[in-house]
């Protein structure tokens, strides 16, 4: 069997494997009939009966909500059908997080935790058979969290505190620990916990993997936390107390954590960049009526120039989003192609370039992007959450690994595949075939995005011939992979027109404004890898840690309230369980996941 290719490592060899992205014939936005019917049920039921203002004052999404969700099987729609899931695709998944999240972003937080880094994916990769007919049929309205940050550890494993002790007679283990920002954790039913186990003579221990029920004794809600955007979102601290857990609620053997974690989140990189789509599509819908209804000087603002280039950003990305979440769900699914590497540069370019639409949104609305939408309503205006959206999109950029961070990993990831793979070899240029169908507009962007690749080769072999230069330039190296994120997103944007050019001629048009911008952020990119103050920043930096200017400080009064920078552990276990249990009812029979009546 072919090992699979990625086709964003390989733009790190000089390659574009444009046949890595080509998309199967017909219209790609066309689901099987199940999963569209699917969408509308849900679609219609977001649209009608969800009031996206009550989450945002009441900072919590209803119970009712949550339960007709589950009604519908948004909670559980990949899970397969034998355990009571929808059993339905990667695609459709992402698209339905798209179709919630443009409700409220809490409403896609809430299904992409529970089953993108929820217990479902551990479960369904690394669970053994009855471990997967105890607890997957219990996903279906049940709750799941991924418990994974400390205080102190971030989203790294090399300084987790906490500990699962084994007790072999028992065959239990006994797990304490805090854990930090577990999304859903506060109304969690089920919960994946990262914990190290001590090694024994006869064990390896290590980090490691346990299913740990929200009812057991000693699991507790400490603190519901709340953040700049994404009210309602049920994410606290949750702490583990003498929890005793059977040894056969552990996934994968001791010392799999790691494995079993990335495992989970490479299934998950792809929720970022659905709900960043949906986020771009919305902004362009509004940024149209309103560049069109708002005049100036006689004349709508889309009229003037500086309003009508961030008109045509927005759209050009937003199409660019939307065809990274495309081709990448179907790669996903493809054996030919390891898209964990593509996963992850899609989401950093989701990530950069939502938030940069949102500020852009907020840019053409003016004082009405800044005011709320219930401010706009009472005295008389459409109430257009722009600012609501602003704050929920600045997340992407911190949430599942920080875009600092990801571009680290993935530099790493690439320098590691070129000490492997050697110097990158480019393949001759192929001759044109006969009868080969006229060159295109995204022919031409294909040349300019393969030239790009051959100069990342070469400045990703100038890197790894000399470490101290890999130590030294860390922001050369990002600068490297925001470049293949930009190629990356490229290929898939000429891919997706080429794919809808016969059912949407306008696709095109699309894909090469957006290849013309993207391409010039490429070069201002290389620009800026030899020609830079990065030295400089460095040494400014080193100075302002050593208290060199203090003075520049003066004259301004810091309202932080006291405490550490990194909470001590471990918590007050005293303090009450804040757990909100989210009352279940008996689904009716015409209403069960899947009934085209439901």
């Amino acid at each position: 069997m072919t090992e699979p290719v990625s086709y964003g490592a390989q733009l790190f060899r000089g390659r574009l494997r444009t046949d890595l992205l080509r998309l199967p014939a017909g219209d790609p936005r066309r689901l099987p009939a199940g999963e569209e019917a699917f969408l509308e049920r849900l679609r219609r039921y977001c649209a009608q009966d969800i009031d996206a203002e009550a989450i945002e004052r009441d900072d919590r999404i209803p119970d009712e909500v949550i339960e007709r969700l589950k009604d519908l099987g948004a909670m559980s729609i990949k899970l397969p059908t034998r355990w009571g899931g929808q059993g339905l695709s990667n695609l459709c998944y992402l698209r339905a997080l798209m179709i919630v999240n443009s409700v409220h972003a809490s409403l896609g937080e809430l299904l992409a935790a529970h089953q993108a880094i929820g217990l479902i994916q551990p479960l369904l990769l690394f669970g053994t058979p009855p471990q997967q007919d105890a607890f997957l049929p219990r996903c279906v309205r049940g709750i799941s969290a991924f418990a994974l940050t400390e205080p102190e550890t971030g989203n790294g494993l090399e300084r987790l505190r906490t500990t699962a002790v084994l007790d072999p007679a028992r065959g239990t283990y006994t797990l304490n620990g805090t854990k930090l920002w577990t999304t859903n954790g506060v109304i969690a039913d089920l919960l994946v916990v990262m914990a190290d186990v001590p090694a024994t003579a006869s064990t390896k221990g290590g980090t490691s993997v346990f299913v740990v029920d929200a009812d057991a004794p000693g699991v507790g809600v400490e603190h519901r936390s709340t953040f700049l955007g994404l009210r309602g979102l049920e994410n606290g601290v949750i702490r583990l107390r003498d929890v005793v857990v059977p040894a056969d609620h552990r996934i994968g053997e001791e010392g799999d954590g790691l494995e079993v974690a990335l495992a989970a989140q490479d299934t998950g990189r792809l929720s970022l960049p659905a709900v960043s789509a949906a986020s771009a599509k919305w902004s362009l819908r509004i940024a149209r009526e309103w560049a069109c209804a708002r005049l100036q000087q006689g004349r709508p603002i889309g009229r003037f120039e500086p309003v009508a280039a961030k008109v045509a950003s927005i759209g050009a990305t937003a199409f660019a989003l939307e065809a990274v979440v495309e081709v990448t769900a179907r790669n996903a699914e493809r054996d030919v192609c390891d898209t964990r590497f593509d996963a992850e540069l899609a989401k950093l370019f989701a990530a950069e370039h939502s938030w940069r639409i949102a500020d852009e949104l907020l840019q053409l609305r003016g004082g009405r992007g800044y005011e709320t939408a219930s401010s706009a309503a009472a005295r008389g205006e459409r109430g257009v959450p722009v600012e609501r959206h602003a704050r929920d999109v600045r997340i992407g950029r911190i949430f599942d690994g920080s875009t600092e961070a990801l571009r680290h990993f993935l530099a790493d990831a690439v320098l590691l595949r070129r000490a492997e793979e050697g110097p990158a070899v480019r393949p001759d240029a192929a001759p044109e075939e006969a009868g080969a169908a006229p060159r295109t507009v995204l022919d031409d962007h294909r040349d300019r995005a393969l030239r790009a690749a051959e100069r990342l080769a070469s400045l990703t072999d100038r890197l790894h011939a000399d470490p101290t230069a890999r130590r030294s330039r860390q922001r050369g190296l990002g600068r490297l992979v925001d470049i293949a994120a930009e190629l990356y997103a490229v290929g898939a944007s000429c891919a997706y027109a080429e794919a809808l050019r016969a059912h949407e001629p306008g696709s095109v048009r699309l894909a090469d404004v957006f290849c013309r911008q993207a391409l010039q952020r490429v070069e201002h990119l290389f620009a800026r890898f030899d020609r830079n103050t990065d030295a400089d920043d460095l040494a400014l930096a080193q100075e302002v840690f050593e208290a060199g200017h203090l003075w520049l400080e003066d004259g301004v009064i810091d309202t932080s309230l006291d405490g550490p920078w990194v909470a001590a552990l471990p918590h007050d276990s005293s303090r009450p369980d804040l757990r909100r249990r989210v009352p279940r009812r008996t689904t009716a029979a015409h209403e069960r996941p899947g009934n085209p009546d439901g």
